[in-house]
């Protein structure tokens, strides 16, 4: 399917994309409006669908939260009308003037960010976590090929992608030091990540099956899980991340809908042994996502982690979210954890890049870093195949540290 809009052909924003998000202008800075990014520009979603003649009280808002809240039926309905408006050559007059340069608008969190839940679903940074923390040992836990892990951490400081992020102070104690002190982190970290979000809430008590996946998550983001390792190292026992995760979380600004990425789907990995029945591979219906991150340091890149590998998919990640009967809203997000791959240059965290230090990354300008600097920026961005061999791209998440 080819666009009226010229920017818009071979473009990993086409018609076979439109991620959602929420926008504003330098005109009217103080005005948000949902918009959808196709080629090199924004559309404004409800004034355009006033301007075709079919007005959506789902798209005039200043959030995706009414959308979110919708559910499937809608989703899907909103999605064919801007694909319908944005193809025929008879909308082209009453939607150009809805269409702003990608480069000139100003992009928001595009949701409010109910609960969020944080998982650990690739075998591999989870491996290396283990071999560097517990040598000699496995480095998998026991229960960690029976269960997607996880833990909930704090929505009130999830960020859209360009906020600057500060430095985070607290308790670290080295195993070389007596006692604890109290400071900036030294080992400030990153954690590469694919995020779901979701739409249609779930009734308190009543689990989510892998089945009703498509029903509950409305699309898909990137996320970087900022991640002070020192104060983590000295926290987690015996409860697990708290402060050493809560600082930040970075999301990006564009929404991929779930309809998009048909293409990208994938089988998860094979099992060592079957799982138990609400988390068993419907190979009908899989749910691995064929999506290839990358990472950039002050714009040059150190790592191109693979998602297509993750052990536990989202729809697993889900049904396990909720099998004890907790429910979920509209705006609910959760991630996959730090995506890592088999080669040291597809590992998506620095702890795992330099080995907890010991081999430093090496940045053209001739520094390197063990662990982020202040004035350093990160940047993650990704893509997916799309439909006829077109590509998805999921836009960037990127933040700058400060002191």
């Amino acid at each position: 399917m080819t666009s009226w809009l010229a920017s818009a052909q071979d473009s990993p924003f086409g018609l076979h994309n439109l991620p959602y998000g929420v926008f504003s202008t330098a005109g009217e800075p103080g005005r948000r409006r949902i918009g959808v990014a196709v080629g090199d520009s924004v559309l404004d979603a409800g004034a355009a669908a006033r301007a075709a003649g079919e007005p959506s009280v789902l798209l005039d808002a200043d959030t995706l939260d009414p959308l979110l809240a919708a559910g499937r039926p809608a989703w899907t309905d909103v999605r064919a009308s801007l694909t319908r408006w944005l193809s025929e050559e008879s909308y082209r007059e009453a939607l150009s003037p809805h269409l702003y340069p990608a480069d000139e608008v100003t992009l928001h969190l595009p949701f409010t960010v109910g609960d969020y839940v944080d998982f650990y679903a690739s075998e591999r940074h989870a491996t290396n976590l283990g071999k560097i923390f517990r040598p000699g040992t496995e480095p998998l836990t026991p229960n960690w090929k029976h269960l997607p892990i996880g833990y909930h951490g704090r929505s009130g400081s999830v960020v859209v992608s360009g906020t600057d992020v500060a430095r985070p102070h607290g308790q670290r104690k080295a195993p070389t030091e007596e006692l604890p002190s109290f400071g900036p982190s030294r080992r400030l970290d990153i954690e590469a990540e694919v995020a779901f979000v979701v739409g249609a809430g779930s009734e308190l008590g009543k689990p989510v099956p892998q089945e009703d996946f498509r029903e509950h998550v409305f699309g898909v983001c990137l996320l970087n899980d900022w991640s002070s390792r020192d104060i983590q190292a000295w926290e987690y026992v015996p409860l697990g991340p708290f402060l050493g995760k809560s600082f930040a979380t970075s999301l990006s600004p564009w929404v991929v809908p779930l309809d998009a990425l048909e293409a990208a789907r994938v089988q998860p990995p094979a099992r060592e042994f079957e799982l138990l029945p609400y988390l068993a591979d419907r190979e009908d219906e899989p749910w691995g996502l064929d999506i290839s991150l990358t990472v950039r340091l002050n714009g040059q890149e150190i790592s191109r982690p693979p998602f297509a590998g993750m052990y536990w998919t989202a729809a697993q990640m889900l049904a396990h979210m909720t099998v004890n009967g907790a429910s979920v809203r509209p705006g609910d997000l959760f991630a996959s954890g730090t995506v890592s791959g088999a080669e040291p240059d597809t590992r998506g965290a620095l702890i795992e890049l330099t080995w907890n230090g010991q081999e430093p990354v090496k940045l053209d300008d001739g520094t390197t870093r063990s662990y982020l600097e202040d004035g350093d920026t990160v940047t993650i961005s990704a893509t997916a195949p799309g439909p006829d061999g077109t590509v998805i791209s999921f836009g960037e998440v990127t933040g700058r540290i400060v002191p």
